[in-house]
């Protein structure tokens, strides 16, 4: 039987021995490399054509831009996540950017290895403590699917784009009005305005659309909680 390959991307050296530990207990799946920073699982990948990344993009050597070219660059590639629980924010940017699946490192080994089957399959896996993180903050899985940006320039005022880049970081209604010296109700139109313009639903259209136009980097709130 041909076996399923695998490339662990993690910064941490006891979290590619823990995982390739449980995969090596697996029949039918093979860990083929092992990355220490994005430069080393590109080269990986394109050696290897591998049909599992399991990365954590949190740890150090790697970011979201990595997902971003992992899944521009080899499309077939399925992509799982396996990081420290982040905030909703972080989990719905890396779904946006390309990750298939997505469970936390504190998981337990059998959920490890549920995750890592359904990946290969083709089928996206969410641990339960990802999907009650998501849903907390009212983030709709399946509208992740279906939002998409366009190449048409969008266009926002000065304002706007002010307000576009505090709700990327995260700032309240409340705190924006604040730091802006407007009202909440000001805000909270421009908000409204914003979302249409971008033809998005929540706020996490917002934030990949900041990120993406480059408007916040993507390390303002990766690491928010």
């Amino acid at each position: 039987m041909l076996k399923k390959s695998i490339i662990i991307a993690d910064s941490s050296t006891i979290g590619r021995i823990g995982l390739k530990a449980i995969i090596d207990t697996m029949d039918g799946y093979d860990v083929v490399g092992e990355a220490e920073n994005s430069e080393e699982v590109f080269v990986l990948i394109e050696r290897n054509a591998p049909h599992i990344v399991i990365i954590d993009f949190l740890s150090d050597g790697f970011d979201i831009e990595t997902v971003v070219e992992i899944r521009r660059s080899y499309p077939k590639v399925m992509l799982l996540a396996i990081t420290p629980l982040q905030s909703g924010a972080t989990l719905t940017s890396a779904l946006r950017a390309g990750i298939d699946s997505y469970i936390k490192k504190s998981c337990d080994i059998p959920e490890v290895i549920d995750a890592i089957e359904k990946t290969s399959e083709g089928t996206s896996f969410y641990c339960g403590k990802i999907l009650k993180k998501i849903r907390k903050e009212s983030i709709d899985i399946n509208d992740l699917e279906v939002m998409d940006f366009s190449c048409d320039a969008i266009g926002l005022s000065k304002r706007e784009k002010e307000v576009l880049g505090m709700i990327a970081e995260g700032h309240t209604n409340t705190k924006i009005a604040e730091l802006l010296f407007l009202s909440a109700h000001t805000v909270t139109t421009h908000r409204k305005n914003i979302m249409h313009k971008l033809g998005v639903k929540n706020t996490a259209g917002i934030v990949m659309y900041a990120v993406k136009s480059g408007v916040v980097s993507p390390n303002r709130f990766l690491f928010s909680h």
